[in-house]
């Protein structure tokens, strides 16, 4: 068996991997990249990039369906494998990026092998022993499929095979209603498939209530069948005639069926009690620093336990690197991560929700609102439902959601400020440029002093001085 000694040993080449990779082996650390799978991880290959693309395909026919004041709708001629070709054309593009060649151009070595503990600094991968200074565990996760009866038995699609499908359902059947099945189920709406989804709880219910109510609505307005408070009790049925029966004994069919009910930690087979790695179903234990029982074996994105998605990968990346490269003291505080439902209207949000700050601060919390409603870029695009909500504590805004067109991008402002500890007076003293979306920021930081500029007897006394005796 070969044996590479090395300075840092990177197990799993998503978002996360690749980053720390690419990091470490360009400042002049010596680093062994292993991956099993596809390079890219799901990120590129199942989830982030596909889902994207598709939604992408999605909105493009339901433009054409709606049409525009003075422009005719019309029935979107939609070519579903075509659509698939688009979404597997993206992923070509971006793959040379996430490449075996690109990141040996760059000087790492990679294993394309499972890797397995075989003792506190050594993982055996394929044909060859790799023993290292360092270890990251970046494996990510892999889709969760309840323990529902019949599911063994019945066909059913996760996001790691929904992409490759070329024939369009006719009736797809979601289990799952946060993000992951919210985004498949209104993009596969609009290009022509029937879609109920199935939620033992609330759908989107990690969300604000009111703002995620705004994009029920929106996928109800649209056809999509939403079934909540039930849990699924059994599976039956075969490709083509899917049968779900509900806890109270409705039944659902469809020809299709999307497991998207949360995602697993993918850590199975790794050995980690050779290493003296903890861990648990969530992943691996690790402090601030993100370093697991094992001092030298790092832990990051989903395998970190915490929140998941891709940028918190990356971000990760940066806080190991920092030690594990650089010598340098860091740590992880998860107070500012955006998180995006890219639904239609957008939902967004950074910080504390409302509830969890009226549990944290109570009488010291403010809450303000601006609606599209008042956007003028909003109204002229025809796109003014929605609207931003802020939590401020003494002056400081530690969370914000928002759901309208480009909630996505328009969060970023909010994540910035929140890890920045900026006051509103910074936001509300910001020129944005006009007519643009970004203006209902301003607005909201603005509305916080309103109370304070408006409604205050005293400042009305002092203007009547100003304007009466001052030249």
């Amino acid at each position: 068996m070969a044996r590479i000694d090395t300075d840092i040993c990177v197990i799993g080449a998503g978002s996360g991997g690749l980053s720390v990779a690419a990091g470490a082996v360009q400042m002049g650390a010596r680093v062994v990249l292993i991956e099993a799978g596809e390079m890219g991880g799901d990120c590129l290959n199942a989830g982030c990039i596909p889902s994207k693309a598709l939604i992408a395909a999605a909105k493009a026919a339901e433009a054409q369906r709606r049409g525009f004041r003075g422009v005719a709708g019309v029935t979107p001629a939609v070519d579903f494998g075509a659509v698939k070709d688009h979404v597997a054309a993206v992923i070509a593009r971006i793959a040379p990026v996430d490449s075996q060649e690109r990141f040996e151009s760059l000087g790492c070595t990679v294993i394309r092998a499972f890797a397995r503990f075989t003792g506190p600094r050594e993982v055996a991968a394929g044909d060859t022993t790799v023993r290292a200074r360092r270890f990251v565990i970046a494996t990510g996760s892999r889709p969760f499929v309840p323990p529902i009866q019949g599911a063994d038995r019945v066909p059913y699609l996760t996001n790691e095979t929904i992409f490759d499908l070329r024939d369009r359902p006719g009736h797809l059947i979601v289990i799952g209603g946060g993000p992951i099945g919210v985004e498949m189920a209104q993009a596969h709406r609009r290009l022509g498939c029937e879609v109920t989804v199935i939620e033992g709880a609330k759908t989107l219910g990690r969300e604000d209530p009111e703002l995620a109510a705004i994009v029920t609505d929106a996928l109800c307005g649209e056809g999509i069948r939403l079934v909540e408070g039930q849990p699924v009790v059994r599976l039956s049925g075969q490709v083509g005639a899917v049968e779900v029966t509900l806890g109270d004994g409705r039944q659902v069919t469809g020809s299709h069926l999307l497991m998207a009910a949360g995602r697993k930690v993918a850590l199975e087979g790794m050995n980690l009690e050779a290493a003296g790695v903890a861990y648990t179903a969530k992943g691996v234990a690790v402090d601030a620093r993100l370093r697991s029982s094992n001092r030298r074996v790092y832990a990051v994105g989903d395998a970190a336990g915490g929140l998941q998605f891709t940028h918190v990968a990356g971000w990760h990346a940066g806080i190991v690197i920092r030690q594990a490269v650089l010598g340098l003291p860091a740590k992880a505080d998860p107070r500012a991560i955006p998180r995006v439902t890219y639904s239609d209207p957008e939902l967004a949000h950074v910080g504390l929700t409302e509830a969890e700050a009226r549990a944290a601060h109570g009488a010291a919390l403010t809450i303000v609102r601006a609606e599209f409603a008042h956007n003028d870029r909003a109204q002229a695009e025809a796109k003014a439902i929605g609207l931003i909500k802020v939590v401020v504590v003494r002056g400081r805004p530690v969370g914000a959601t928002l759901v309208g067109p480009q909630a996505g991008e328009l969060i970023g402002l909010w994540a910035l400020a929140i890890s920045s500890r900026l006051k509103m007076s910074a936001i509300a003293g910001m020129v944005a440029p006009y007519p643009t979306l970004g203006e209902v920021s301003k607005r909201a930081a603005g509305a916080y002093f309103g109370p304070q500029l408006f409604d205050s007897p005293a400042l009305k006394r002092l203007v009547g001085l100003v304007q009466r005796w001052v030249p």
